[in-house]
């Protein structure tokens, strides 16, 4: 198989150099291996996405050196693929309706428990409230989620390798601990098809991506996207997660730290080299090998 990588930006803001050091280390990588760097727009949430942004995602990355198969994968494009996902898990029995909001969860988490978990990659740890509602039940404002403690019993879990500077090695996947703090998932948003952790899984699938190139605040969700693979008959890919671009305050970047927008340097005179420095990889940029 082509060792494939992809950078999949959401286009809700400005890339900023975190963004580029993610999409230089994953073109880096694929080039070092002979292999094939792909670009997807993650634009499920389509309240937030804009076609500006989308568009200078393509100026940025362009303008960095980057190059891409065409046509780009949209996300907005696939809701079919996500839908006929979600049925099959259902027909597993393995989702449910919830029409629980933000408030409800917090008060039906009541007062914290010492030594029991009450946050995992999604946030607050749902409780199981609607875990009963037959998805016969579901309506427009109904998330989709994952009955966790089914999932875990009905797929049979691997092990997943990482490659990054942090997580570097094997990873057993633990099936009490995606129970206790992971719980049961958004699988389907309200108004947006999917979510995060389903249309992911399925359109890495699709590209047939070797090597999962993020941050490694991404990290633990990992578990979850093995635990999906594995349920789904998919293979699991690589997973290579990098250490964050902070600011001076040591905090991660995000879309509305403008200040360190990569059109912001550019509309200053910076040059690509310059970008590279400032990220640390480097003028000639050597790549990681997958080993």
């Amino acid at each position: 198989m082509i060792f494939t990588t992809r950078f999949a930006p959401s286009p809700t803001g400005p890339l900023h150099l975190g963004h580029a050091y993610s999409a230089l280390l994953a073109h880096d990588m694929a080039q070092a291996n002979g292999g094939r760097f792909l670009l997807r727009i993650e634009d499920i949430d389509t309240a937030r996405s804009r076609p500006h942004w989308e568009q200078q995602i393509y100026e940025d990355l362009t303008w960095l050196g980057l190059n891409w198969p065409q046509p780009v994968m949209r996300q907005s494009q696939r809701l079919p693929r996500y839908r006929a996902t979600l049925d099959q898990l259902t027909a597993m029995g393995l989702t449910y309706p919830c029409r629980c909001n933000r408030r409800d969860i917090e008060a039906a988490a009541g007062a914290p428990q010492e030594g029991v978990p009450q946050f995992g990659p999604d946030g607050r740890i749902y409780p199981g409230t609607c875990r009963n509602r037959p998805m016969a039940e579901a309506g427009a404002e109904d998330v989709i989620r994952l009955n966790m403690e089914s999932a875990v019993n009905a797929a049979r879990l691997r092990p997943f390798t990482e490659t990054g500077e942090t997580y570097n090695g094997q990873h057993p996947m633990d099936p009490r601990r995606l129970i206790t703090t992971v719980g049961d998932i958004i699988l389907v948003r309200r108004g947006m098809g999917s979510a995060y952790h389903l249309s992911v899984v399925v359109d890495d699938a699709d590209q047939h991506i070797t090597q999962v190139v993020r941050g490694a605040d991404l990290f633990e969700a990992t578990q979850i996207h093995v635990l999906l693979q594995a349920l789904l008959g998919l293979a699991t890919p690589t997973y290579h997660h990098h250490n964050l671009i902070r600011d001076d305050q040591g905090k991660r970047l995000a879309k509305r730290d403008d200040a360190r927008a990569i059109a912001k340097y550019r509309a200053e005179g910076a040059t690509p080299q310059d970008i590279r420095a400032m990220v640390g990889l480097g003028h000639t940029s050597p790549a990681p090998s997958s080993g």
